[in-house]
């Protein structure tokens, strides 16, 4: 079972994990901003792997280094590594510790809002590859994840906005009530301390889901919702030339398949509406699309892991708040229609 601590006191928590574990030796890996900002106000004394920030680099090379890192560091199969940073650290890190002489444990301690409400709990680990997100991957929990909204301090809005959408999914997934209270919450205002319990229910939530269906046969698909049209967006951006934050993308690609689910599922309008008016009322902008990018962004769909077989495109849909319904498709058609209506609301 994989250990989950809530705590502003990190270095204190990680110190235990490691003195519990009894690792042969210990090896952080993070990126170069996180050993910037974060790394020396915590203090702690173990071997540093660093890599280049952000998701063009979660790749092979990447990945590469991290091994050979490890082999130059001394790493045994009784070795530790600590995964610092957002997700593409939490991702890879998770990655390289899985199938580095077979696996060697790891801990994840996420500095960003999104990696510690997605990326960081739940076992899941991957690198990008050949344009496509986390094509490379596998299941893998971390022995311990520490949360503490204090690394938040110094997180840009963009960064915080990120983290919120998939606490919104988690609220989607959840109860009509749990989505209301994250809707009631400024997050661009937030007290990062009065975060702190909301983030911990959110967290809940994927724990528990992914406690009934760790290796996605199921149920653990809910938690998909938004990402098949989201992933989209993202690799289209990515192709362009203009990187969106993954929570961003998210988003609205939960407002795509929110549409989705209203023209197939009978999924509220008013819902559909009140959830629009939040993303453009907190900035999260719209995305550079227009109806040339279609043929693009379905076959991006079509790669997405979900998708039992190549002709059909899979998704989480609603049918309230709280409900969701997995497995389900759309027909090209539809989803033309539904980024039509989701380009007149956003923009």
């Amino acid at each position: 079972m994989q250990k989950i601590l809530y705590t502003n006191c990190v270095s204190d928590a990680v110190r235990q994990l490691v003195s519990e574990s009894k690792p042969a030796s210990t090896h952080i890996i993070t990126d170069s901003n996180v050993g910037r900002d974060v790394l020396s106000r915590l203090g702690l004394d173990y071997d540093v792997i660093m890599v280049e920030p952000g998701d063009g680099n979660k790749n092979i090379q990447s990945l590469s280094h991290i091994w050979d890192s490890l082999i130059n560091g001394g790493a045994t199969r009784k070795s530790l590594a600590i995964n610092i940073g957002g997700g593409v650290v939490t991702d890879m890190g998770g990655f390289a510790a899985a199938t580095f002489k077979r696996g060697i444990r790891f801990i994840n301690v996420p500095t960003t809002l999104l990696a510690a409400v997605d990326a960081a709990v739940g076992g899941k680990t991957g690198i990008n590859f050949e344009g496509l997100k986390n094509e490379i991957g596998a299941f893998a929990p971390a022995d311990a994840v520490v949360i503490s909204t204090a690394l938040f301090s110094t997180l840009p809005s963009a960064e915080l906005l990120s983290g919120y959408a998939e606490m919104l999914k988690h609220g989607f997934l959840s109860s009509e009530e749990a989505y209301n209270e994250l809707l009631g919450f400024d997050i661009l205002h937030a007290d990062l301390e009065g975060l702190l319990p909301l983030l911990e229910k959110s967290v809940k939530v994927k724990e528990r889901i992914v406690g009934e269906d760790p290796f996605e046969k199921g149920i653990r698909r809910a938690l998909n919702l938004g990402h098949t049209a989201g992933h989209a967006f993202e690799s289209l951006a990515i192709h362009k030339g203009s990187p969106i934050p993954h929570g961003f993308a998210v988003a609205y690609g939960i407002l795509v398949e929110m549409i989705i689910s209203h023209s197939l599922e009978a999924f509220p309008s008013a819902e559909l509406y009140r959830y629009a008016s939040y993303l453009k009322e907190h900035g999260y902008g719209c995305p550079d699309i227009s109806c040339e990018d279609y043929p693009a962004l379905i076959a991006y769909m079509r790669h997405d892991k979900k998708n039992d077989t190549p002709s059909a495109i899979n998704f989480t849909l609603l049918s309230k708040p709280g409900v969701p319904l997995i497995d389900r498709t759309a027909s090209e058609a539809e989803i033309e229609a539904a980024l039509d209506i989701f380009r007149d609301i956003m923009e």
